[in-house]
């Protein structure tokens, strides 16, 4: 591999004089740094980038750490993310697993934005004690090295209940996903409404994903419900399993079995019927969440943030 030594010697000149050419110091002149970088293509250097980090102890990497990449909800989060951390002339490098986690420790980034419910909370708390920036998404964590731009599931779920106890329903089945913070608060504020309103519930555990929901569907007509059936999915990766297990069967979508979901991905826009769902921008969390992880690294003063939601209408539940 071709290194700044053999710029400098084919250059003919030292390599202290490579590197500020390299790393845009005035210390070299422009004639010299156009010399120098000319030669560095032509012997296609590769910057070492671990070097450069011990020596500038930054590297504009962002790590964005998430559970997974299935479905359609992370486009368009990690697309905000990618547009926000441009303006400060960051990048981002995505993370899924364990392993991954070890770009913390090392300094491989100089921060993460963390939306991974199998990251533990202690293991994030441990990181902020050693001085590490950190934003999180999807948990409640104190501390001085993090902050927190969170989903309103509570005021989301709220909505889906009103809507669902306006038309006279007398149960709902809850469609949870795996345990999290999101799927535990949409959950815990569903059971307050209901139980508010007096409506029966059944809660059926999936995971987010289109297989468990239309497990889901088959296991609800297992228990031989009174129509109209009623389910709120708590998202609508999930909605869209129900859909395609309902329309099996000679139940109506809208009419029989009156569904909501959560998320608003764009696949509902084209489900027939219309699915009702619970909507937020995933764009804007993505760049909220790039801004407060910048303004944390350059200690900036910045508070939490909430990301809120509205209900949209569809005939998956009129």
């Amino acid at each position: 591999m071709v290194g700044i030594k053999d710029i400098a010697k084919a250059a003919g000149v030292s390599i202290s004089t490579v590197s500020y050419a390299l790393n845009g110091s005035p210390k070299v002149t422009e004639e010299t740094r156009k010399k120098i970088m000319t030669i560095a293509k032509e012997l296609n250097y590769v910057p070492n980038m671990a070097a450069r980090t011990l020596k500038r102890q930054k590297t504009k990497i962002i790590g964005v750490f998430l559970a997974d990449y299935g479905g359609s909800f992370y486009g368009e989060l990690l697309e905000g993310i990618k547009r926000g951390l441009a303006v400060y002339d960051y990048e981002m490098i995505v993370c899924s697993g364990q392993k991954s986690h070890l770009f913390i420790p090392e300094r491989m980034i100089d921060g993460a934005i963390i939306l991974d419910w199998t990251f533990k909370s202690e293991e994030i708390t441990n990181f902020a004690k050693r001085g590490h920036s950190l934003v999180v998404l999807d948990r409640e964590i104190q501390h001085e090295n993090i902050r927190k731009v969170l989903l309103d599931n509570k005021g989301g779920a709220t909505l889906a209940i009103e809507k669902i106890a306006g038309s006279d329903s007398k149960k709902v089945f809850m469609l949870t996903g795996p345990s999290g913070y999101d799927s535990e608060k949409r959950l815990e504020a569903s059971v307050k409404e209901l139980e508010r309103f007096g409506i029966a519930y059944d809660i059926l555990k999936g995971d987010f994903t289109e297989s468990s929901g239309y497990q889901a569907a088959e296991e609800i007509l297992q228990k031989n419900p009174e129509l109209p059936i009623d389910i709120f999915s708590f998202n609508d990766e999930m909605a869209v399993g129900l859909y395609k297990y309902f329309q099996k069967t000679d139940l109506s979508i809208g009419k029989d079995v009156r569904i909501i979901g959560f998320d608003n991905i764009e696949i509902g826009q084209f489900l027939q019927p219309k699915l009702a769902t619970i909507s937020y921008s995933k764009h804007r969390w993505g760049m909220v969440a790039a801004e407060k992880i910048i303004q944390l690294i350059n200690n900036e003063e910045i508070e939490d943030e909430q990301i809120y939601t509205t209900f949209i209408a569809g005939n998956s539940f009129p």
